[in-house]
């Protein structure tokens, strides 16, 4: 049984000519059959005379040109038009002639470059043949020729129509590819920032504060031992991350989820922070892209504390309810900024963006006692 799957894969993988051609010799054959050989176009009412061998030549240069009617359209036109030309002037007017109006509707569509001078060329041609056929007797009135050269100049329209359309769609096609590759590479750029500067931050401030406690080993080794894991945490988020650009990586990449809140608070706390936790209502209300979103508020609004309030109070209040979930961090006055790297801003830009695709508000301002407030409202069940 013949896999026409198969079949048709083999078909699409052969070269263009080679694809054209079994239309070319298609028509050269139906041509030399008796019953449709003088089924053809005519131009000029030149008597019609038998066929003989130099009609197998024309016959030839008037169908086989077109297996390179897409690879090379200007050759097969003219190519073609050549054998019309012999064709009309002998008086054959077989079936073959029909390939002039295939070889100008396929010049209208595939032809890149010298389109005009194509059509000038080819006008001044068909004048020429008209002027021959004249001479040669031909009964045909201006308006028979005419007619005929505004058909061809129909058939050209409507491939140079076709072609417009297939590049309006290629650039379509190229525009979208393009949209989605940056806002791939800005999906990548902000995971990037909420990965890296978290944990970049929170090992900064636990090394500068190690520097203050060689006189107690016992707290030198606890703080030490915080920035190995931190630094193995930040390691393996990079790892998942970078996943999404290995086209070849067969699993889902890994998103955190609100149930990693206290994970991420705890890691806040190592680096010096004294953090409140509060959260509120069913977890299980909280999914997809707003639990991811969720966290990175808390992350982000956590590093924030690490970098310009470090020592100060923090409070983070997380309350679930059906509909929507309510981010709330706050930090007590300035505290310490030693040795903490300075902020570009784009982590609250992101968040707001974040948060605004979704549906939500955000807002960062800050509070009379010159600390900071981050809340947030994101709309329960967003779709992954």
């Amino acid at each position: 049984m013949i896999d026409i799957g198969r079949v048709a894969a083999w078909w699409r993988r052969l070269p263009v000519p080679a694809r054209d051609l079994p239309l070319a010799l298609a028509l050269a054959l139906a041509s030399l059959v008796p019953a449709v050989n003088s089924h053809g176009t005519q131009v000029g009412d030149v008597p019609t005379r038998p066929l003989d061998a130099f009609a197998f030549a024309v016959v030839a240069v008037e169908c086989l040109p077109l297996a390179i009617r897409r690879r090379w359209p200007a050759a097969s036109l003219a190519l073609v038009s050549l054998g019309f030309a012999a064709d009309q002037l002998r008086g054959y007017h077989t079936l073959a002639a029909t390939a002039l109006t295939i070889a100008v509707f396929s010049a209208g569509a595939h032809l890149e470059r010298s389109r005009r001078t194509t059509v000038v060329l080819v006008s001044a041609a068909y004048v020429t043949l008209v002027l021959a056929l004249t001479g040669n007797g031909a009964a045909e009135s201006p308006a028979g020729f005419a007619t005929f050269y505004a058909g061809m100049a129909v058939l050209w329209w409507f491939g140079s129509s076709l072609r417009t359309a297939r590049a309006a769609e290629v650039e379509r096609r190229r525009a979208v590819a393009e949209a989605s590759r940056a806002a791939e590479r800005t999906r990548i750029a902000r995971e990037l920032h909420d990965v890296v500067t978290h944990h970049v931050t929170a090992m900064v401030v636990q090394a500068e504060a190690a520097r203050y406690l060689t006189a107690h080993p016992e707290r030198l080794a606890q703080t030490l031992t915080a920035i190995t894991d931190t630094g193995r945490r930040a390691v393996s988020d990079l790892r998942n991350l970078l996943d999404l650009l290995n086209p070849e990586h067969g699993t889902e990449p890994r998103t955190p989820s609100v149930g990693e809140l206290r994970a991420l608070v705890e890691q806040t706390r190592q680096a010096g922070q004294p953090v409140e936790f509060t959260e509120d209502g069913d977890l299980s209300q909280t999914s997809g892209s707003t639990e991811v979103a969720v966290y990175r508020v808390v992350q982000e609004a956590l590093t924030n504390a690490l970098k310009y309030a470090h020592g100060s109070r923090t409070a983070v209040h997380v309350r679930h309810a059906p509909d929507v979930t309510m981010v709330e961090v706050s930090t007590e006055g300035p505290g310490s900024r030693h040795a903490s790297p300075g902020g570009s801003g784009r982590g609250l830009a992101g968040l707001r963006e974040r948060v605004g695709v979704l549906g939500g508000e955000f807002s960062a301002s800050r509070a009379v006692d010159g600390g900071f407030v981050v809340r947030a409202r994101i709309p329960a069940g967003s779709p992954s």
